[in-house]
């Protein structure tokens, strides 16, 4: 007896401030990896699909996206994050 099927995992890749297309408003979006496995008694093994999402957390509109969008996105949101505000001091405690 072989026992096989499939197992998804969703990771949560960034959090980006985008315009939806659904709604227009300027809301905050999660971008995500939804990657489905082959597994075989249980134990992934490999990746056979690998989606990318953006979802819209005013609305809840989620819409597919390229990997090298997914990718743009991320380096979009690590470079805001990277150059913040002027004069903005990360929090220490005293």
């Amino acid at each position: 007896m072989i026992i096989f099927g499939t197992k998804g995992y969703l990771y949560q890749l960034a959090i980006l401030t985008l315009v939806c297309a659904r709604c227009g408003n300027p809301a905050a979006h999660t971008l995500r990896k939804r990657v489905t496995k082959f597994t075989l008694f249980f134990v992934p093994l490999f990746p056979f699909s690998t989606k990318y999402t953006t979802q819209c957390t005013f609305c809840g509109a989620e819409q597919q996206v390229t990997r090298e969008q997914a990718e743009q996105l991320q380096a979009q949101e690590a470079g805001s994050q990277a150059y913040g505000p002027a004069g903005q001091q990360p929090y220490q405690r005293p």
